[in-house]
């Protein structure tokens, strides 16, 4: 009986898709329209562009945009149990406005004191150029 649970546990191991993160894998893409892109393929936005006075104090303030200026990528902050994304809020012919959304939930339970930092990506309707990036930053509370 031990021996036949040991096999099926084993055969059951076997068929695992081989795109799981784990020794030698890869992490599976984000998902969402938008993905980050290495370095090489990166625009800076400038800090003379950005309006970071929304950000509470130590929010990283890194932005930008790859796909010919049409996505918009900044760097997010999240840990333990939450879990950030970007919401498009505005987007004029002399700004856009980012707004980081940082997701907790609701109770919170047992989570973890780390912090990350993922980028998170919005698309534009047109390239951003010269305008202005206003970026915000709001915690939610979504039940479990």
């Amino acid at each position: 009986m031990g021996a036949g649970a040991l096999l099926l546990a084993l055969a059951a191991c076997a068929q695992q898709p081989t795109d799981d993160v784990g020794f030698g894998g890869q992490p599976p893409a984000p998902p969402g329209p938008v993905q980050p892109k290495p370095e090489n393929e990166r625009t800076p936005v400038a800090e003379s562009s950005l309006d970071t006075t929304a950000l509470p104090k130590g929010y990283p303030a890194k932005v930008w945009t790859q796909e010919n200026g049409t996505a918009l990528v900044a760097t997010g902050q999240e840990g333990g149990c939450s879990k950030v994304h970007a919401e498009l809020a505005e987007q004029t012919a002399e700004q856009v406005k980012l707004v980081l959304v940082e997701e907790t939930p609701e109770p919170p339970g047992i989570c973890t004191m780390d912090l990350r930092y993922p980028p998170v990506a919005v698309r534009l309707d047109a390239p951003l150029d010269a305008r202005k990036v206003v970026l915000e930053q709001r915690d939610v509370k979504v039940p479990r």
